[in-house]
Formats: structure tokens, C-alpha cells, sequence
């Protein structure tokens, strides 16, 4: 794989884009496109776990039948919050001038991501809910505070 620097000629590369969401695996990241996961090949899904690194991967209806079969999704909205939290450190470090190391940058994720993380969890218990709802549920509380507290509400 180092040689062909990625999967392309890669022994067992034969199979498609679509057969490729339906392999036994423990995690799928499906991370180019949007709307690949859809009512048509739900259910053919083996994976164990769904981590969302593109925009909206899946569609509502995929993500229900995920769902009742138990197969854990990790939203677009939280598994891609990391990069655009790294993204905000890169533009505050260039604005100052001032570069911080990976240490330094990997501490000051944590402080972000994981209290982001307990959050969710917390409402998915709370409220016996997926992650995606929980996570949605405080994106738009917190929106809505937001407005209550400029006078829009």
C-alpha cells in the first residue's frame, strides 16, 4: 500500500464503492460523499460501528434502520467537530502569530471535545435517545438560548 501510496492495486481492490459500504467490518467511516447510506443498502450494512467524517453520509431514513439493528452511528455534526476545532486553533495561532505544538494543540482538543462528547452522552441517556438526536437536540437548545439571550426570542 506504502508503494502505491493508497488502495489502488492493492491486492482485493475488485469490488465497488457500493459493495464496499456493505463489507463485514467493525468500523465504516464513510468520509467522500454525501447520501451513500440509504434505505436501499441499510440493512446490508455489516459494520459494528458508522463514524460519519463526510457531510450527512447517510440519509434519516438509513440512519433509523441502523438504528433498530443496533449498529452505533457517530454523527457528521460531532466526529467531524475535532477538525473544525483545529481549524479555529490554526486560525487564532496565525492571527497571533504564534504557533503551538502538537501537544499543546492535541490539550487543548480535549478541553473541547471532551465535554462535547459527555454532553451528547449525557442526553442520549437522559432522553433515551441516538447520538445524532442528542447531539441536535443541544445544537438547537443552545441556538435557541443564544437568540433568547439577544432579545430574538
Amino acid at each position: 500500500m506504502r508503494r502505491e501510496r493508497g488502495v489502488a492495486g492493492f491486492p482485493g481492490d475488485d469490488f465497488t464503492n457500493e459493495e464496499l459500504l456493505t463489507m463485514d467490518c467493525d468500523i465504516l467511516i464513510p468520509a467522500a460523499l454525501g447520501g451513500v447510506i440509504t434505505r436501499d443498502n441499510a440493512n446490508d450494512v455489516q459494520a459494528k460501528m458508522v463514524v460519519e467524517a463526510a457531510n450527512s453520509p447517510m440519509t434519516t431514513v438509513a440512519d433509523e434502520i441502523l438504528g433498530e439493528r443496533g449498529i452505533h452511528v457517530v454523527p457528521d455534526i460531532l466526529a467531524n467537530a475535532g477538525g473544525v476545532t483545529v481549524s479555529y486553533f490554526e486560525w487564532v495561532q496565525n492571527i497571533q502569530v504564534f504557533t503551538w505544538d502538537e501537544d499543546q494543540v492535541n490539550t487543548e482538543l480535549e478541553k473541547y471535545m471532551l465535554p462535547a462528547y459527555q454532553a451528547v452522552r449525557k442526553v442520549m441517556d437522559e432522553r433515551q435517545v441516538n447520538m445524532r438526536t442528542a447531539a441536535f437536540s443541544i445544537a438547537i437548545e443552545r441556538v435557541s438560548e443564544a437568540e433568547r439571550i439577544r432579545g430574538g426570542l
